[in-house]
């Protein structure tokens, strides 16, 4: 199995980047932070999970063995598959995404895509005695995102501009309105 590789970002799509190693390129499927951070030229080093189907051989990388493990760990849920889980990794930081667990919020884990009430119940259920009892600043974080995400639909942000620059405001910065304040300053308003 392919665990690790480094090389150059040949280029980047909307779900997966093309990374050139050693003469091949190997397609890999990536948090949209990650693709995001990285451009065509650029060196990178990723840590690969390597998922085999009958009908597919895919690749998914990782900017840090954490964010790795964090969604194997995921993928030991029935029912959460290798998209589904990169859609999770898509929505907050792992130490917030631990929190969430840890904390019993299931709610929050149904914002993904493809993750309803069962699903995100079943995450909580099985993955709370193994994530940790996370922070409490990634716990006021994770309450101030959803009531600034809230604000920025209201003011026009579609769902993944406003998560998207929500997850780069620092954890430190915990009530609503003021990682509302960060976020739309990180956008220019």
């Amino acid at each position: 199995m392919i665990g690790y590789l480094e090389g150059v970002v040949k280029g980047t799509r909307a779900a997966h980047l093309i990374l050139l190693v050693g003469g091949v390129g190997y397609e890999l499927s990536c948090t949209k932070q990650l693709l995001l951070s990285l451009r065509g030229g650029e060196s990178a080093g990723l840590w690969i999970h390597t998922h085999v189907r009958e009908d597919a051989f895919s690749l998914f990388g990782f900017a840090l063995e954490e964010e790795l493990r964090f969604f194997e760990m995921l993928l030991t849920v029935s029912g959460v598959g290798p998209r589904s889980a990169l859609a999770i990794l898509d929505i907050a930081s792992t130490e917030t995404l631990r929190t969430a667990i840890a904390k019993g919020e299931a709610e929050y884990l149904t914002k993904v895509s493809g993750i309803g009430r069962k699903t995100a119940e079943k995450i909580v259920i099985e993955l709370r005695d193994k994530v940790g009892a996370g922070s409490e600043e990634a716990h006021g974080a994770m309450r101030g995102d959803e009531e600034a995400l809230e604000a920025m639909r209201s003011l026009g942000y579609s769902h993944a501009e406003a998560r998207d620059t929500l997850r780069k405001v620092p954890a430190s910065i915990a009530t609503s309105s003021e990682r509302l304040r960060a976020a739309l300053k990180l956008l220019g308003r």
